[in-house]
């Protein structure tokens, strides 16, 4: 099925959407990469053909709708339909709300969220009149359970996931076969966290347990390829016992982030203010689908691998871990 695949992905020249055009260029898909950074997507689409699959790039900003609108319309013609689009492009900035400004806030959602709006909807205009496709919606824990010092990205995947069951709703009305998928992602070792705008004294990194990013990239392309694939993912086991503990006892981690998610997301190295961020534009890199936290990531996660085929498994694990979290911190 894989040769047969006319893929987009947005966000694609480094992390976890490069990640994921590596794991559909093993299964020789053709696909189409999305970015600002012209370079990396072409170093990007080098490794896509070197893994057995087809690269075409297009270097945008999700942020612009007519630019979207372009590249899929030069996919099309390039590689044939579209069959999978991805939405994953984002930036963030780890800061206290009240040391935010609303261009920041602005910035954020007009990449994270209306940059999914944008692909949803290019993909839409070629999907619907066939009838057939997958839009796949890279997600977070953080679109369940937000945490502190990252409210501008928290609420844009919110935004997202509110924006996805909508779209759902509508394609059940109109008994269309196009699916809209979300891939809910744990904490990842990706370059995010070289380039990400912090006002945080040291170093941001993700709040651990970390994933290497082909964890979660392999779920997207089974999500893409299954025969009947679920509405929603959840990756990695901290994945499922935030989402779950957000749905038992919200008001006990409101107070247990607030107690530890300051320090849990900075490095014990002090950052500097000269160093570059990517929200306004590209940072070049040598890092790809990697960040710098190879040796404390996972490169597995069985949760993971079963939650492609069993999600009440998943769920029954997730309520255990919850439990099991409540416990100890009851137990201080």
């Amino acid at each position: 099925m894989g040769s047969n695949l006319t893929v987009v992905i947005t966000g694609a020249s480094a992390g976890l959407g490069r990640a994921v055009a590596h794991e559909f260029g093993k299964i020789g898909a053709r696909i189409g990469l999305i970015s600002r950074d012209h370079a990396a997507l072409e170093a990007t689409g080098v490794e896509v053909e070197h893994f057995g699959g087809t690269a075409a790039t297009y270097a945008a900003d999700v942020s612009d709708d007519r630019a979207v609108e372009k590249a899929a319309a030069y996919f099309e013609e390039r590689l044939g339909p579209i069959d999978i689009w991805v939405n994953n492009a984002m930036v963030s900035v780890f800061s206290p709300i009240k040391e935010m400004e609303a261009p920041e806030f602005r910035r954020v959602t007009e990449v994270n969220y209306l940059g999914y709006v944008h692909g949803t909807l290019a993909a839409l205009r070629r999907m619907l009149p066939r009838n057939r496709g997958r839009i796949i919606q890279v997600g977070s824990a953080l679109a369940v359970r937000s945490i502190p010092l990252q409210s501008a990205y928290c609420a844009t995947k919110h935004a997202i996931v509110g924006f996805t069951d909508s779209l759902r709703c509508e394609l059940y009305h109109d008994e269309s076969d196009v699916k809209a998928i979300v891939v809910h992602m744990p904490a990842m070792n990706t370059p995010q966290f070289t380039w990400v705008k912090s006002r945080l004294p040291n170093l941001p990194q993700p709040v651990p347990p970390i994933y290497e990013p082909e964890v979660g990239a392999r779920v997207i392309v089974h999500a893409a390829c299954t025969s009947s694939p679920r509405r929603e993912y959840w990756v990695g086991g901290s994945t499922v016992k935030a989402i779950v503990g957000q749905k038992l006892f919200p008001g006990l981690l409101d107070y247990y982030l607030g107690k530890t998610g300051y320090k849990a997301q900075q490095r014990e190295e002090p950052d500097s203010p000269d160093r570059q961020d990517n929200v306004w534009h590209p940072v070049s890199t040598t890092l790809g689908a990697h960040g710098p936290f190879d040796r404390k990531s996972r490169s597995f996660s069985l949760q993971a691998e079963v939650s492609k085929h069993r999600g009440w498994f998943v769920l029954g694990c997730g309520l255990l871990g919850a439990a099991l979290c409540a416990k100890r911190f009851f137990a201080r």
